[in-house]
């Protein structure tokens, strides 16, 4: 009898155990949890917020029980890089609009929209040779914007030059070479320590020679606040007027979204030496707050033209200013 009864239990053990299984494999795991992607669809980082949004802490300002919001809102958006005088402006225009039941996330998001105004395209000729000279400091990512955007240029059917006026730094011209060999396009350069402006010149001539629709001219990094440093980007800038007999069509700075409250000055000098025209925003990842757009934007009257996704060839998209907004505003 004793026998019969463990075998009885040793069986029961058995199918629980085997029931066990069959619940656990069938049981979905995290990666089985995650939506299907599509082969050849690239995902986007242009629109996602970081953690704890801007939404989030301006609901906070306005939380329940707070008499007066305003201080808190303007404290939220100054440590978001928007900059004491936008955020400022941004402030008193809600405030001027704001009644008991509005959604203050809401009227935020339409002053920021407002200060961006329409979203602008590159501005470049299609009878002729267009130009576009890339400046910024150093580190901002000007040499990987160049890369990406003969990337898209070439795709769009467009027959692509770089000059390598980049002179300064050691494997510049390497890696610009690199890029120009991915994309398809035509380097112009000379060897490190030559004159940026000689490269530049010869480059618009080589250009037209080998009837190229656009020419992108890298500089060397350079602190905005190093007077003789942009006094020679000055001099590229006139030798390309001189060369093309007109100046560049587009003159973008990168600029990089973690920078703060520096972006400003950036914009500011170089705008007053070369006439920026655009921006080219790089690093705009998930943490990275990108505020200081609004302030150049807002001060300055310039304009977000490109922004950089990813580190891929493809990586780099026309901004959209309603992208901008829900990625700024949302969480």
């Amino acid at each position: 009898m004793g026998i019969v009864v463990a075998i009885v239990v040793v069986g029961l053990v058995v199918v629980g155990l085997v029931a066990a299984w069959v619940i656990s494999s069938r049981r979905p795991t995290a990666e089985s949890r995650r939506p299907p992607t599509t082969p050849g669809l690239r995902t986007h980082t242009t629109t996602r917020a970081p953690a704890g949004g801007l939404g989030a802490r301006i609901r906070g300002a306005f939380g329940a029980g707070r008499q007066d919001p305003w201080p808190e809102l303007e404290r939220v958006l100054i440590a978001a890089d928007v900059g004491p005088a936008t955020s400022d402006r941004i402030v008193r225009d809600v405030r001027g609009r704001y009644a008991v039941g509005d959604d203050p996330i809401a009227l935020v998001g339409q002053e920021i929209r407002a200060i961006l105004g329409d979203s602008e395209v590159l501005d470049l000729p299609a009878d002729r040779l267009g130009i576009v000279l890339i400046v910024g400091v150093n580190g901002s990512g000007k040499t990987t914007t160049i890369g990406k955007l003969a990337s898209r240029l070439a795709g769009e059917g467009k027959r692509v030059s770089l000059a390598g006026s980049d002179t300064f730094r050691a494997a510049a011209s390497e890696q610009l070479g690199a890029w120009a060999e991915r994309s398809g396009a035509h380097l112009v350069s000379q060897e490190r320590g030559a004159d940026p402006g000689s490269v530049a010149f010869d480059a618009v001539q080589a250009a037209r020679a080998r009837s190229s629709d656009v020419l992108i001219v890298d500089t060397a990094g350079r602190l905005h606040t190093k007077q003789p440093l942009m006094e020679e980007l000055k001099k590229v800038r006139r030798v390309i007027e001189k060369a093309a007999g007109a100046p560049p069509d587009e003159t973008l700075l990168v600029l990089d979204a973690t920078t703060g409250q520096n972006g400003i000055a950036q914009a500011r000098a170089f705008t007053e030496a070369v006439e920026v025209t655009g921006l080219a925003l790089t690093k705009l990842d998930g943490t990275a707050k990108g505020g200081v757009v609004l302030a150049v934007r807002d001060q300055l009257g310039v304009p977000v033209k490109l922004v950089g996704t990813g580190e891929g060839a493809g990586d780099l998209e026309p901004f959209d200013a309603e992208a901008f907004v829900a990625r700024l505003i949302g969480g």
